[in-house]
Parts: C-alpha cells; sequence; structure tokens
C-alpha cells in the first residue's frame, strides 16, 4: 500500500515486477528508477506503462549506461495523461514524439542529458503541456538545430550546457509569455537564443542573446 517506489540496482527487472503486481494502493505517488544495466532496458516501456496506469503522479527515470546505447521512454503512453504532475528523465534516454500528445497536469518537467530524436520531438513534447510551469534542460541536444520552447504557461525557466563543448551552430528559441524566472549558463558556439513576449520578466525585455564564441 505504500504510495512511493524507488529501485536503484545494477539489474533488478524481477524486483520491479513482483513490486508492481503486489502494489493495492489507490493511486502510485511517485515511482523513481535506476536503470543501469541495459538488459532492464527493454523492461522500462513496461514498468512505465504499469505506473501510467496506476495514476502516477511523479515519475523520474535515470538510466546509466556505460556504452552509447539510449532506452526509447515510450511515447504512445503519453497520447493522453492527466494524472502525471512532474516528470523527470536523466540521461541515455531517446525521446521520439512523432506525433503530438497530451499531458494534461504536468506541471514540472525536467531533461538531464537526454536525447531528442529530432525538432518535431522536442515540439510535440513541449507545446502538449498545457500546464506546465517549471522547466530545466541540461545538456546539449544533437541533430536538433532549433530547439524550439513554446510554452504559454510556463513560469521558470533553467538552461544549461556544458561550457566546455564547442557546438556547431544550433539555437534555442523560447516563447513564454508568463515567464517569471529565467537563467542560462555555458552556452557556446549557439548563434542566437530569442525570446519573445515575456512582459512578466524584469523589466518586461525581449531580446537575441549571441554567446560568446
Amino acid at each position: 500500500m505504500v504510495p512511493n517506489l524507488k529501485f536503484d540496482s545494477y539489474s533488478f527487472s524481477e524486483h520491479v515486477y513482483k513490486s508492481l503486481a503486489l502494489h493495492k494502493a489507490p493511486f502510485l505517488k511517485s515511482l523513481h528508477l535506476k536503470v543501469k544495466h541495459e538488459r532492464d532496458a527493454s523492461d522500462v516501456g513496461i514498468w512505465i506503462g504499469v505506473a501510467f496506469a496506476r495514476k502516477v503522479r511523479q515519475l523520474i527515470l535515470s538510466v546509466f549506461f556505460m556504452k552509447d546505447s539510449f532506452v526509447r521512454f515510450p511515447s504512445v503512453l503519453c497520447s493522453w495523461n492527466d494524472t502525471l504532475v512532474f516528470l523527470k528523465l536523466k540521461h541515455s534516454i531517446l525521446l521520439n514524439f512523432p506525433s503530438r500528445i497530451c499531458l494534461m497536469s504536468l506541471r514540472k518537467l525536467h531533461l538531464h542529458y537526454v536525447m531528442f530524436n529530432d525538432e518535431e520531438s522536442v515540439c510535440n513534447l513541449l507545446s502538449c503541456c498545457p500546464r506546465l510551469e517549471d522547466l530545466i534542460i541540461r545538456g546539449s541536444y544533437v541533430d536538433v538545430k532549433t530547439f524550439t520552447i513554446d510554452v504559454p504557461s510556463l513560469q521558470r525557466l533553467i538552461m544549461e550546457e556544458d561550457n566546455l563543448v564547442e557546438r556547431d551552430g544550433g539555437r534555442y528559441v523560447i516563447k513564454a509569455p508568463s515567464l517569471k524566472y529565467l537563467k542560462m549558463s555555458g552556452f557556446v558556439g549557439r548563434e542566437v537564443l530569442l525570446i519573445e513576449n515575456s512582459p512578466e520578466l524584469p523589466y518586461g525585455f525581449a531580446y537575441t542573446y549571441h554567446p560568446w564564441r
């Protein structure tokens, strides 16, 4: 009946299956998975599917693989969801959203060094969270030249990149009229960072930012 579950191990598929099968609480408040071995990768989608079926409120998925491989986040589960409030994804996770989704209740989204499949996946994720207020983006995104953040409800945005890595172009475009807090750090080699229509920021400014190269 416990509402919070956390699994952290190098191989724990059997334990996760048993725990989720025996879980009888009316809803799952939080599920935190730290996956450290590739043998567990194929089961991640099933675990997340069970969590969504149990109306999970907070989901944290951290994937740490030594090799250059990724776990694909099950985008089909996001076609309609009205219970997830907080989602944090870290490291070896591929986000591929070929079509629009709907995370109706999502308010906090934290992305740490994950990989987007393309620019369309970025737009299909961020533009379909009508209540999103808090967005943290850490790391860079291969094959995404223009990273568009078009979230009218967004109030807090933190963007951090590794300033030791030189990048060949790319840019961020931010459209967040409700933005009240903005923090940027580590931008090197980005051609432009455009902020449009953010009257809630101090002094109500809109500007184009050309980072140091």
